[in-house]
């Protein structure tokens, strides 16, 4: 079981070796797609499709499956093969699919983050703009306004009656 656990860990991490090694470059993928299809059926030159990176799972699934039958087929020459391996075999393949689709999560979130930072780095260029502007315009009214302040001095209140010596007045309480 220990051993499961490690190859199936191990297996994930070759994934994502894979996923962003193909999302780097895709030589082996346009070789045997210049080897297998007619010059119309061939990738385009701007198509950055792999054997895992931007494919669907069951097309991941075939090109894994077949490249540990291809690992599987060397080892039996090296050595016997037996329920063990198979268990093991089963583990990689499922550990490698785990990978590029962890790999994948991670090559969007970044995409994301990166989209968002450049807008709110925009939003906060515009936001300091903004102020900037405000700042001017509250410099402009400044020069436009007298230097001098005339303050007005009101009269000092003469003290009124309350409403209640009012009312006392035009006979309404007593």
């Amino acid at each position: 079981m220990t051993l499961e656990i490690i190859i199936f860990i191990a297996s994930i991490l070759f994934g994502v070796v894979i996923y962003w090694r193909e999302s780097q470059g895709n030589k082996m993928y346009r070789f045997f797609n210049k080897m297998m299809n007619s010059k119309e059926l061939q990738m385009k030159i701007t198509d950055k499709k792999g054997f895992v990176y931007q494919q669907s799972f069951l097309l991941r699934l075939v090109f894994i499956t077949a490249l540990f039958l291809i690992f599987i087929v060397v080892a039996r020459f090296l050595i016997p093969i037996d329920i063990t391996t198979i268990s093991l075999f089963a583990s990689m393949i499922f550990g490698t699919l785990v990978g590029t689709y962890i790999a994948n999560f991670i090559f969007k979130s970044s995409e994301v983050i990166e989209e968002h930072s450049e807008s709110l780095e925009e939003k906060f260029q515009e936001v300091i703009e903004q102020g900037k502007d405000f700042i001017e315009d509250i410099k402009a009214n400044d020069a436009k306004m007298p230097e001098k302040i005339e303050v007005k001095k009101e009269a000092p209140k003469v003290e009124e009656k309350s409403a209640r010596e009012r009312l006392k007045d035009k006979g309404f309480l007593k």
